[in-house]
C-alpha cells in the first residue's frame, strides 16, 4: 500500500549535478517535493535530452525532516531501463540526507515511466521515474480577459508564452474578429519566453468570446487554445456648454449652444464646452465642422479633430472665434460623435463682431470771416462710443491747406472723446471751402466741411457759410452749377428762375471766376480745393532703398453685399519704423478694386488708412490681388490679397421642400420640427404664409424671423386634420434682406410642401378582464395593463376609473372611501401599431371585493380634460381585487399534564382568539402596521379592544416548566408575518438618564418575570405562507411561588394586534390548591318545558401536589328556587367531591329554566384545608317554538370540537391519533353511537405498546367502550380504535376525556429486566450480611419492613390500564407518583447497604408513557325529545334494549339512589310541592279530557282501526316489566305451539303410511301450506325479541369493523372499482336466436 503524503509538498535544495545534465539540473531542482512519515523526496524524477545508447544518472536525494532516526528499505524499479546500487537498509539520522543514483539507460526511441518504491514501518512509498522523448511545448494562459471597450475603439492586453518543450518551437496564430494578435517573435527557444498583444477592436456592442488557436511543433503541428473575453459597450457622449444661455435659441433641434458674444473685430475670443462621458468605457470622439461651400474664411476654428474622453469622465473642448467684418453675425456647426456610432450631437456657435462707433461732434466748421494775415482756431471733437480702439486719419495736408488739424491722425480708445484743434489761415481774400473726410479703420468714412471767408481792405467777398453749401448742393443735383453766379442772378431777376428755398431751372454750364458778380447770395458758389500728391525719392538706381518697418491690417474679404452692389473695406498700413514711408498702389494691376489714397507718405510712428471699394456682380468668388508698393521700390511691394463675393437668396429647406406627418386621429394635433437655413452671408427676413383654407389645418410658429448669415433655423409645424383623408397642403416663405438699403426682388418665395392623413382610430386592453387576486388592505400591488393600438395613427387618451365595491359593508360608509386604484398616469399617448404600460397601484382599504372598471377617451385639443371628454368616453378593461386581511387561526394546542384539549382550548380563550382573529381590524390596531419599538414606557400603551388571558393553569413550585404549544395556520391568502411581543420588546432604547427609576408595582413584577425569564416563546416571530403551518412552544417556569403575569402582544403585521396576559400559578408544595380557568362559567341553553334537562359538567383542576376535597355551598341555589316558585333551576349532583393532585375533577349541574331569560346564581366552592372561590354559573332558556333546532342543538358544542384531526406533534412524539376530539352529536339516551379512531406508530424502527382508560371519573368508565383497549403497534402501522358510547339511560351532556398512553417497547422490556435484577438483588441482599470485627456494634438491618411493604405493594400495583402488556407487571399506574415535595422513587428508589452512597442500590424508574388525549362529547335526549327535534334523525339509530328489567345506574345527588333522583327531576317536584286545591283542579282537569275522548266517535273509531294494522316499529318502545310480560307470554305460547305441532307431525307421519292411498294429493299440499305459516310467524315471533335485534346489531357492527380493519391495513381497496363477471350465454336462449324466422306471405 502506497502511503499518503503528510503535509504540504516542500521545496528542497539542488540536486548533486553532472557535467551532461547541469542544464536540466535546474529545472528539476524546482520540482515538488513531497514528505512521507518524516522522509522528504521529490515527486518525480525526470530524465530529458537523453540520447539511444547512453546511460544518464540522475540522484535522488532522501532527507530526514523527523525529529527521530529513520530507517528504511528500498526495492529497484521493475523495469530494465532503470536500476541503482544494490539494496541494503538506509538509516537516516535526522537532518541528514542520502543521495541515491538512478540509471536510466535507453533502448528505444519512446517514453519510459517506472516507480522505485521504499519501505518504512508505517508502510510504502514510491518515486515516479519518468524519461521522455523532446517534445514541443508552449504554455500559456487559458484565458485571457480584456478591459472593456467603447464599440470601434481599441483596447489591449499582454500576456507570456513560454516554451516549456525540449525543441525549438515556431508558432502561428488564428484568431478570430475582432481579436487580433501580434507578438515580436515566431521562434522561441527551448525554455525562452515573449509576450504577445492581443487587440480587442470591437464593431458591435456585446460580450464577445472567442477562441485563439496556436500553431506550434514540427512536421506534425500542435496546437494551444486561449479562450479570449472581452466586453464591449457603446459609449454615451453628452455635450455641455458653460457660461450664459444664449437667449436668441429658438426652440427646435439645437439643444446646444455656444453663443461667444460681441467680439472686436480683429481680436481673438476662446471658450471651452465639455464632453461627458456616461458610459463605463473609453470613448473615441470626432469633431467636425460644418463645411459650407459659400464660406471661405473660418472664424471659428478647433484645433481638435478627434480624442478620447476617459470613462465616466470629461474632455474639454476649446472653439476659437476670430470676427474679420464689424457688425457681421457669424453662425456654424461642430458635429460632435462617437467614432463608429451614429449618434452625434450638434453644436451651434454663434458670435458677432463689433467694431469702433467713431461721431464727430459737428460735420461742419464755420470761421465766418477774418481779414487776410489773420488767423483763427475752432475746436472739433471725435468721439468713440465703442470699447474697440478706433484708428482714424483726416484726409488733409496741415502744410498746404489753410485748414490744418493738431491730430489729423491717431488712435481713440474706447469710450473716449479727443479734442482736436481746427486752423484756418487764409492766404487770399476769398470763401474757403474743403470737405475733408475722415477714415476710420473698420468703419464707414466721415466728412467734415470746413468753411471760412477771407476780406482784406480792398476785397471783402460774400461770407461763406453752411447754408450757402446746402444751396449749393440743391443747386448741383438740378444742374444749375454749370450757370456762373451772374447769369443765375438775371435769370432770376427775369422770373426766369423760381426761386425756392434751394433751387431753381437749369442754365449752360459757366465758370465763376470773379466773385464781383454775386448780387444774391442764394447763387453763391463755395470754392474748390484740388490736392495734388507728389512722392519722389532720391535713391541711386541698384541702390538699396530703406527698409520699411510696417504692419498692414486688412481683411480677407470683402464685406457681404448683394450682387451688383458695391462694397467698402478698409486698411491699415502703420509705419513702425523711424523714417518715412511712401506707398503707391497699381490700381492698373487690379482694375477691380479702387484704393484711396493710392499713394503718399506716413510719417514715422503714424499710420494710413486705406478705403477698398469694388463691386461683384454675381455669386461667384473673386480674388483681387492688389501691388502695394512700398518706398519706391519694386522689391518692396506688398501683395494685398482679397476676396468678395456677390450674393442672392438661397434658402435651404429641409427634406428637399417636403414635410411629412403620421397619420393622425381627427382632432388631435401633431408638431414637427422643420428646419430652414440661410446658405447666404448677408442676414435675411423670412416671412411664412398659409392659404386661408388652410389655417386651420396647418399652423407654423413662428410665422416670421430673421435669419442670421448661415443661421439654421427650426420651425414648430403643427398638422391638425379635421376629416378621415389624406393631406397635401402647400405653405411659402416669403424672404427679403434684413438691410433696407440693400434691394430685394419682390414676390421671392420658397414653397413647403405638407402631406398628411387623418384617420380614426381605437384603443384596446391585452386583457379585457384582470384579476389581481387577494391584495392585502393597507398594503398596495403594482401591475401594469397593455393598451393596444392596432390603427395607423398615435392616439392621445385620458383614463378614468370608476370603482364598484361588493360584500356584506356600509353603503354609507363605503361612499365615502377614496378611490383604491391608482394610475401612474391618466392621460398618454400611444403610438400607431404600437403598445403603452399604463402601472396601477391597488390599495383596498377595505375586506371587500373591488372592481374598478376603466374608460378612456381620445384627448384632442378642443377636449383636452376628462370633463370635456366624458360622454365620448369608451369602456377598456376590467379590474379585479379582493381585499383581505393576514388571517391566523390556532388550529391545535397542546399542554404538558392531563389537561384535556378542550381544558387547553379554555385555559387559552382560543375560541374567543380565533373568532376575534377572523374579524377586521380596529384603526387602532393599524396605528402600527409592523412590529416596532414605539413605547417610551415599560408598560406599552395597548391599541386593540381584545384583552385575552393565556393561562398556564398552576403547578407546584420547582416542577417541571408548563410548556404548552400552539398550531399556527396560515387560513388565508396572503403570507402572513406574526410576533409575540414582550414589553421589552415594544420599549425604546434609551439613555440611562432618560430613564424613570421610580416603578410602579406592576411594572416591577413585569420586570422581575421578564428578566428571570419565567415566560418564554418560541420561536417569537415568523411568516406563513397561504396554508401553511407552524408551531409556536410557550413556556412557564414555577421558580418562584405565586401569580405570574406577562403582558404579551401577538402583532400580525397588517392586521390584528391582540393584548395576550400569559398568567401562571405557581403553589408550595404542602398546598391545597384548585385552579379555577375562569370565575364564570355558562352553562348550554335548555329548553323551556323540557321533562328531562341534560347532566351539565363543571371541571375543577388540582394544580397542587396535596389531594384537595371540595364542598359546593348550595345557599345561594336554594334562594334561586325560592324565587322561581320552588323550581330547582340549579341542581347540583355533586356538592362534595376529592380531586387528586394533577387530576381534573367534576361537578355534575342540572339545569333547567322556568322562563325563556338568563339565569344567574353565585356559587362559593370551597376548598378544605383552603380557600373559598364565588363561581358564577349562568345558563340560559329560551322558547323552543321561536328558536331553531339547529342554533340550540349544536350550542353545547364548542368550536375546538370541529376542528378534531390532531395535527400537532410534541419533540419525541412516537404515536400519535388521527382525532383528538370526537363529537357523537345529538343522540337518543337509549342508543349507542360509534366513532373510528386510528392510531399511527409514525416511528420506523419501533414498536410501541398502548393502553386506553379515562383521565378522571372513573365511574363513568362502563359508559365508554375502545376496541381494542390495548395492544402493540408495529413499525409504521396503523390500528383503528372503535369508541362505543353505551347508552347514557338519562339525558345528559357527555364530556369524557379519554387516555391513551403509548410506551415505546423496547424500554419496557428493557425495565422488566431491570427490574427483574433489582427484584434479585433485593432478595439476595435481604438474607445475606457481612460482619466485620469494626462494625459489631452498629449492626443494624438492610431495609426497614416499611421498605419492604412499599416495594412489595408498588411492585403489585398495576394499573388497569396495562392490562393488554400484563407481561409488563410493574407498569406503573398513571396517577401514582411520589410526592412532590420529594424526589421521584425517594422512598423506593434503593437499598442502603451502608452509609456510603456508592452502595444505594438504585430501583430502576418505570418509563414516562406519551400521553395522547382523545376527548369525546355527544349530548343524549329522551325518545320523545328527540322525536320532536329530530325526528328525520331518528331511523339512523338502533334502540338497544335490555333483556330484562334492570335498575338504571344509581348515580345521584346525595347517593340515594336513580328513584331518588326522579324524585328530584321537575315534574315530580312540581306535584310534591303542590297543595290541596291544586291537585283538585288537576283531577278536575284529567277528568273532563278523558270523559270528552271516549265520548269521541272518531277516536272510538281510531282506536279500533290500530287493532287491525300491523305492529309498527314503535313497539321497539316499551318499558322493561312490559317486555318481561310478553317475553314470558311469548316462550310459553312458542314451546307449547313447538310440541304441539311435533305430535301432530308423528302422528301424521304414522297415519301417512297406512292411509297412503285414501290421501289426496291436494290434502297434502293444503297441510303443507298451513305448517309453512306456522313456522313463518313463529320466526317473525323470535325476530322481535331484543336479544335477536342485539345479535343483528352486534353482528353487523362487528363486520363493519372488520372491514375498516382490513381496509386500514391494506387488504381491502373500498374505493375500487367492483368486478363485472361475464357469464357464459343461455344455450337455449341461443338456440332461439339461431331459429329462422317464421314465414310471412
Amino acid at each position: 500500500m502506497l502511503a499518503q503524503a503528510h503535509g504540504e509538498p516542500q521545496s528542497s535544495g539542488s540536486f548533486r549535478k553532472s557535467g551532461y545534465d547541469r542544464k536540466v539540473s535546474s529545472r528539476e531542482a524546482k520540482k515538488k517535493k513531497v514528505i512521507f512519515w518524516g522522509i522528504e523526496v521529490p515527486e518525480t524524477l525526470s530524465w530529458h535530452g537523453w540520447e539511444l545508447g547512453k546511460e544518464i544518472i540522475r540522484h535522488l536525494t532522501l532527507k530526514n525532516v523527523h525529529g527521530k532516526a529513520q530507517k528504511l528499505s528500498y526495492r529497484a524499479p521493475s523495469t530494465p531501463y532503470f536500476f541503482t546500487v544494490f539494496q541494503q537498509p538506509i538509516t537516516l539520522n535526522p537532518g541528514m540526507s542520502l543521495t541515491l543514483p538512478i540509471v536510466f539507460r535507453p533502448r528505444e526511441k519512446r517514453d519510459y515511466e517506472d516507480s522505485i518504491f521504499f519501505m518504512k514501518a508505517e508502510g510504502e512509498f514510491s518515486v515516479a521515474l519518468r524519461a521522455m522523448r523532446p517534445r514541443f511545448g508552449l504554455s500559456m494562459p487559458a484565458a485571457v480577459q480584456l478591459p472593456v471597450c467603447a464599440v470601434h475603439n481599441v483596447t489591449e492586453m499582454t500576456f507570456p508564452v513560454c516554451n516549456v518543450g525540449d525543441l525549438i518551437s515556431v508558432f502561428s496564430w488564428e484568431t478570430p474578429s475582432p481579436f487580433f494578435m501580434t507578438s515580436d517573435r515566431s521562434t522561441l527557444d527551448p525554455g525562452a519566453e515573449c509576450m504577445v498583444k492581443v487587440t480587442f477592436q470591437p464593431e458591435v456592442a456585446g460580450v464577445h468570446n472567442a477562441v485563439a488557436t496556436c500553431w506550434f511543433g514540427g512536421e506534425v503541428k500542435q496546437k494551444r487554445t486561449i479562450q479570449l473575453k472581452a466586453l464591449a459597450k457603446y459609449p454615451c457622449l453628452r455635450v455641455s456648454v458653460t457660461g450664459k444661455e444664449y437667449e436668441g435659441v429658438q426652440p427646435g433641434k439645437f439643444q446646444d449652444v455656444l453663443c461667444f458674444g460681441s467680439v472686436p473685430v480683429g481680436t481673438t475670443v476662446e471658450k471651452c464646452v465639455e464632453i461627458f462621458n456616461m458610459s463605463v468605457v473609453d470613448a473615441p470622439c470626432r469633431i467636425e465642422q460644418e463645411k459650407d461651400p459659400l464660406l471661405h474664411g473660418y472664424v471659428f476654428s478647433c484645433d481638435v479633430s478627434h480624442g478620447v474622453v476617459p470613462a465616466k469622465g470629461k474632455l474639454v473642448l476649446c472653439i476659437r472665434f476670430q470676427p474679420q467684418i464689424v457688425g457681421e453675425h457669424s453662425t456654424s456647426y461642430f458635429t460632435i460623435g462617437s467614432t463608429g456610432c451614429h449618434l452625434e450631437t450638434v453644436l451651434k456657435v454663434v458670435g458677432s463682431c463689433k467694431g469702433p462707433s467713431v461721431s464727430l461732434d459737428q460735420y461742419s466748421v464755420e470761421f465766418d470771416w477774418i481779414n487776410l494775415g489773420e488767423s483763427l482756431m475752432q475746436t472739433l471733437k471725435i468721439s468713440n462710443m465703442s470699447d474697440v480702439p478706433a484708428f482714424y486719419q483726416f484726409d488733409i495736408d496741415n502744410k498746404g491747406s489753410v485748414f490744418s488739424l493738431d491730430r489729423p491722425c491717431g488712435v481713440l480708445e474706447g469710450k473716449t472723446t479727443r479734442t482736436l484743434k481746427v486752423t484756418f489761415r487764409p492766404t487770399h481774400p476769398m470763401n474757403y471751402h474743403r470737405r475733408v473726410v475722415c477714415l476710420v479703420h473698420h468703419q464707414e468714412p466721415m466728412y467734415v466741411d470746413f468753411l471760412g471767408t477771407c476780406h482784406s481792405d480792398t476785397a471783402k467777398p460774400t461770407t461763406l457759410q453752411e447754408r450757402h453749401l446746402s444751396w449749393y448742393r440743391t443747386n448741383m443735383v438740378r444742374g444749375l452749377t454749370f450757370y456762373p453766379p451772374d447769369i443765375l442772378s438775371m435769370m432770376l431777376k427775369d422770373g426766369k428762375l423760381q426761386m425756392d428755398e434751394k433751387g431753381a431751372l437749369m442754365l449752360s454750364p459757366e465758370v465763376m471766376r470773379h466773385y464781383t458778380n454775386i448780387e444774391n447770395d442764394a447763387t453763391i458758389c463755395p470754392s474748390w480745393c484740388l490736392t495734388v500728391r507728389l512722392r519722389a525719392h532720391t535713391y541711386e538706381a541698384e541702390r538699396e532703398h530703406f527698409i520699411p518697418q510696417y504692419i498692414l491690417d486688412v481683411p480677407k474679404t470683402f464685406p457681404p453685399v448683394v450682387c451688383d452692389t458695391d462694397t467698402y473695406c478698409s486698411m491699415l498700413l502703420s509705419n513702425t519704423g523711424t523714417s518715412l514711408i511712401t506707398f503707391s498702389v497699381n490700381q492698373t494691376a487690379c482694375p477691380s478694386v479702387m484704393v484711396k489714397p493710392s499713394s503718399g507718405h506716413i510719417m514715422p510712428g503714424g499710420h494710413q488708412i486705406f478705403f477698398l471699394s469694388t463691386h461683384p456682380v454675381n455669386r461667384v468668388t473673386q480674388q483681387h490681388v492688389l501691388p502695394l508698393q512700398l518706398n519706391s521700390y519694386p522689391a518692396y511691394t506688398k501683395k494685398v490679397v482679397l476676396q468678395s463675393c456677390g450674393q442672392s437668396f438661397l434658402l435651404h429647406l429641409e427634406g428637399d421642400g417636403n414635410l411629412y406627418f403620421k397619420p393622425l386621429h381627427i382632432g388631435t394635433s401633431s408638431t414637427r420640427m422643420y428646419t430652414i437655413k440661410n446658405c447666404t452671408s448677408l442676414p435675411m427676413v423670412f416671412t411664412w404664409k398659409i392659404f386661408h383654407s388652410h389655417s386651420k389645418i396647418l399652423s407654423v410658429s413662428p410665422t416670421a424671423g430673421i435669419l442670421q448669415p448661415f443661421e439654421a433655423m427650426a420651425q414648430a409645424w403643427t398638422f391638425t386634420p379635421n376629416k378621415e383623408t389624406k393631406y397635401v397642403l402647400h405653405a411659402m416663405v416669403f424672404v427679403s434682406w434684413k438691410s433696407p438699403d440693400l434691394v430685394s426682388p419682390k414676390g421671392l418665395h420658397y414653397v413647403l410642401r405638407v402631406i398628411g392623413e387623418g384617420a380614426l382610430g381605437t384603443i384596446r386592453a391585452q386583457k379585457e378582464h384582470l384579476d389581481l387576486g387577494n391584495v392585502l388592505v393597507g398594503g398596495q400591488q403594482s401591475c401594469s395593463i397593455v393598451l393596444l393600438n392596432d390603427g395607423i395613427c398615435t392616439l392621445n387618451y385620458i383614463l378614468s376609473v370608476e370603482q364598484f365595491i361588493t360584500g356584506p359593508h356600509n353603503p354609507e360608509e363605503v361612499r365615502s372611501d377614496p378611490l383604491a386604484l391608482e394610475l401612474e398616469h391618466s392621460r398618454g399617448t400611444i403610438l400607431a401599431r404600437s403598445k403603452a404600460f399604463v402601472r396601477i397601484k391597488v390599495r383596498p382599504a377595505r375586506r371587500l371585493r373591488y372592481t374598478w372598471s376603466i374608460k378612456y377617451a381620445t384627448c384632442t385639443p378642443t377636449a383636452a380634460d376628462l370633463a370635456s371628454t366624458k360622454e365620448k368616453q369608451q369602456p377598456l378593461c376590467c379590474i379585479v381585487a379582493t381585499g383581505t386581511y393576514p388571517t391566523l387561526r390556532i388550529t391545535d394546542a397542546t399542554i404538558t399534564g392531563s389537561a384535556s384539549k378542550l381544558h387547553i382550548w379554555k385555559l387559552f380563550s382560543l375560541d374567543t382568539l380565533n373568532e376575534y382573529l377572523e374579524r377586521d381590524p380596529t384603526p387602532g390596531e393599524l396605528t402600527y402596521r409592523v412590529p416596532t419599538r414605539h413605547s417610551t414606557c415599560l408598560i406599552p400603551p395597548v391599541y386593540t379592544p381584545l384583552l385575552l388571558d393565556f393561562d398556564f393553569g398552576s403547578a407546584p413550585v420547582g416542577s417541571e416548566p408548563t410548556i404548552a404549544r400552539l398550531l399556527l395556520e396560515n387560513k388565508g391568502v396572503v403570507p402572513v408575518d406574526w410576533a409575540f411581543l414582550f414589553p421589552s420588546d415594544q420599549k425604546m432604547d434609551m439613555e440611562h438618564w432618560a430613564e424613570d427609576t421610580d416603578f410602579t408595582p406592576q411594572e416591577l413584577h413585569q420586570m422581575r418575570v421578564q428578566d428571570n425569564q419565567l415566560f418564554s416563546v418560541s420561536p417569537k416571530s415568523g411568516t406563513l405562507l397561504p396554508g401553511q403551518e407552524k408551531s409556536v412552544q410557550l413556556s412557564h417556569r414555577h421558580d418562584f411561588i405565586g401569580t405570574d403575569r406577562l403582558p404579551v402582544l401577538l402583532k400580525i403585521s397588517y392586521g390584528h394586534e391582540i393584548l395576550l396576559t400569559f398568567s401562571s400559578v405557581t403553589v408550595e408544595h404542602n398546598q391545597r390548591y384548585v385552579h379555577f380557568a375562569s370565575n364564570k362559567h355558562h352553562f348550554a341553553p335548555i329548553a323551556v318545558g323540557g321533562s328531562h334537562p341534560p347532566t351539565q359538567i363543571y371541571k375543577l383542576y388540582n394544580g397542587g401536589s396535596m389531594p384537595v376535597t371540595f364542598e359546593v355551598q348550595l345557599d345561594n341555589i336554594v334562594k334561586i328556587q325560592e324565587k322561581n316558585f320552588r323550581h330547582p333551576v340549579f341542581v347540583c349532583l355533586t356538592p362534595r367531591g376529592e380531586i387528586p393532585p394533577g387530576e381534573t375533577g367534576h361537578i355534575e349541574w342540572i339545569f333547567s329554566p322556568l322562563e325563556a331569560k338568563t339565569y344567574s346564581v353565585d356559587v362559593p366552592i370551597h376548598i378544605l384545608e383552603g380557600e373559598s372561590t364565588p363561581v358564577t354559573f349562568q345558563g340560559v332558556g329560551y322558547n323552543p317554538n321561536t328558536v331553531q333546532k339547529t342554533d340550540t342543538s349544536s350550542q353545547f358544542v364548542s368550536s375546538a370540537d370541529y376542528s378534531g384531526s390532531a395535527k400537532l406533534t410534541v419533540p419525541g412524539q412516537a404515536a400519535t391519533l388521527s382525532h383528538h376530539r370526537i363529537c357523537l352529536g345529538n343522540i337518543p339516551d337509549c342508543t349507542k353511537a360509534d366513532q373510528l379512531v386510528f392510531l399511527n406508530n409514525i416511528l420506523k424502527n419501533t414498536a410501541v405498546v398502548f393502553a386506553w382508560h379515562i383521565s378522571c371519573c372513573k365511574e363513568k368508565a362502563h359508559m365508554l367502550e375502545i376496541t381494542p383497549n390495548s395492544g402493540i403497534v408495529q413499525p409504521g402501522e396503523t390500528i383503528p380504535c372503535f369508541i362505543t358510547l353505551q347508552p347514557t339511560r338519562k339525558p345528559s351532556l357527555c364530556r369524557i376525556n379519554l387516555v391513551c398512553e403509548v410506551y415505546i417497547q423496547e424500554s419496557l422490556v428493557q425495565y422488566e429486566r431491570d427490574l427483574h435484577k433489582w427484584e434479585e438483588e433485593k432478595e439476595r441482599r435481604a438474607v445475606e450480611f457481612t460482619i466485620t470485627e469494626k462494625d459489631l456494634g452498629t449492626k443494624r438491618k438492610l431495609t426497614s419492613p416499611s421498605v419492604r411493604l412499599s416495594d412489595s405493594a408498588e411492585t403489585e400495583n398495576l394499573s388497569d390500564s396495562s392490562a393488554v402488556v400484563r407481561k409488563y407487571k410493574t407498569l406503573p399506574r398513571l396517577k401514582s407518583r411520589p410526592t412532590p415535595s420529594q424526589p421521584p422513587g425517594h422512598l423506593e428508589r434503593g437499598l442502603l447497604l451502608g452509609k456510603d452512597a456508592s452502595q444505594v442500590w438504585v430501583k430502576p424508574e418505570p418509563p414516562k408513557p406519551l400521553v395522547l388525549h382523545l376527548d369525546v362529547s355527544a349530548r343524549s335526549y329522551t325518545i320523545e325529545e328527540f322525536l320532536r327535534k329530530f325526528s328525520l334523525d331518528f331511523p339512523k339509530y338502533f334502540l338497544s334494549r335490555p333483556f330484562s328489567a334492570q335498575p338504571s345506574e344509581s348515580e345521584s345527588v346525595d347517593g340515594k339512589g336513580y328513584r331518588n333522583r326522579i324524585d328530584m327531576e321537575p315534574k315530580w317536584l312540581s306535584l310534591a310541592a303542590a297543595s290541596k286545591p291544586e291537585l283538585e283542579m288537576v283531577a278536575d282537569i284529567l277528568t273532563g279530557v278523558i270523559r270528552s275522548l271516549l265520548e269521541n266517535s272518531y277516536f272510538q273509531e281510531s282506536v279500533r282501526k290500530l287493532q287491525d294494522e300491523p305492529i309498527p316499529y314503535f313497539f321497539q318502545f316499551q318499558s322493561a316489566k312490559s317486555a318481561e310480560l310478553q317475553d314470558s307470554r311469548q316462550g310459553s305460547t312458542i314451546s307449547s305451539r313447538v310440541s304441539a305441532s311435533t305430535d301432530v307431525d308423528l302422528e301424521k307421519d304414522g297415519e301417512r303410511k297406512k292411509m297412503s292411498q285414501e290421501t289426496s294429493f291436494s290434502h297434502f299440499l293444503e297441510s303443507y301450506k298451513i305448517f309453512h305459516q306456522k313456522q313463518l310467524r313463529e320466526k317473525e315471533i323470535i325476530s322481535r325479541q331484543p336479544a335477536v335485534g342485539n345479535l343483528v346489531e352486534f353482528v353487523l357492527k362487528n363486520t363493519l369493523q372488520n372491514i375498516l380493519t382490513e381496509a386500514s391495513r391494506g387488504e381491502v381497496v373500498l374505493t375500487a372499482r367492483p368486478m363485472v363477471i361475464a357469464l357464459p350465454p343461455n344455450p337455449s336462449r341461443r338456440i332461439t336466436n339461431l331459429a329462422p324466422p317464421s314465414s310471412r306471405a
